[in-house]
């Protein structure tokens, strides 16, 4: 993988400091992440110089593979928190290593606002937060229809928004697929973006029309 885990030049930072990387969060990407995304899929990052390594932010991908979630949280040079289900959080040894990789348990049947508290606490927190833009796996792997939460976050809480592609991860193990392709898969990272200037709609849409056509010019470039 290559990646230069320098701190990002794209502007100044909040003064908040983000959680630092866990024992259990380093063993996991050294231990499992790593190895299965350099060795399996030859895989590499490009544009971490654009991560801001401290304060906030709204990490937003395209979603085309149940891959995505740990190769986003484990690939950027800083842990990035998932909402998970939190049934999850009560399995034996499987509760406290999500949990210590940034995951935050979000109850079955919550609301979409809810959720949305939920998610901005941990950007309160200092946290990178993921936000899959289209919400589920597309087929294709590209944003095809973009929600707006992850601009609604943004605006709740001032964060940036960083826009990523993973290319070919729906190649790898997507939708319908029950076998891993061993296909070369790519994060590639674009500067980021501010927050929305307000919560009104069509300031949230505007951003979120950014985003995917940010993400979707990525994927574009190809590996």
């Amino acid at each position: 993988m290559t990646s230069s885990l320098t701190p990002s030049d794209a502007g100044a930072l909040p003064a908040l400091l983000s959680p630092k990387p866990s024992l259990t969060y380093r063993l996991v990407s050294n231990l499992l992440v790593f190895p299965v995304f350099r060795g399996l899929f030859r895989g590499r990052t490009e544009g971490n110089h654009h991560v801001p390594m401290q304060g906030p932010v709204v990490v937003v991908a395209n979603h085309g593979s149940h891959l995505d979630p740990p190769l986003l949280g484990h690939a950027l040079g800083r842990p990035v928190a998932f909402m998970a289900k939190a049934e999850l959080f009560a399995i034996p040894l499987l509760g406290p290593i999500i949990r210590a990789c940034g995951a935050y348990p979000v109850k079955r049947g919550a609301s979409d606002r809810e959720a949305i508290r939920t998610a901005t606490a941990r950007l309160d927190e200092g946290w990178a937060t993921g936000v899959f833009l289209d919400g589920t796996r597309q087929r294709d792997g590209r944003v095809n229809q973009p929600m707006p939460g992850a601009a609604l976050l943004a605006a709740r809480s001032g964060a940036p928004l960083l826009p990523v592609a993973i290319i070919n991860s729906h190649r790898a193990l997507g939708p319908g697929q029950n076998r891993f392709r061993p296909v070369p898969i790519v994060l590639r990272i674009g500067a980021p973006i501010p927050a929305p200037a307000s919560r009104r709609k069509p300031d949230l849409e505007a951003t979120t029309l950014e985003l995917q056509r940010r993400i979707n010019a990525l994927l574009d470039q190809g590996c």
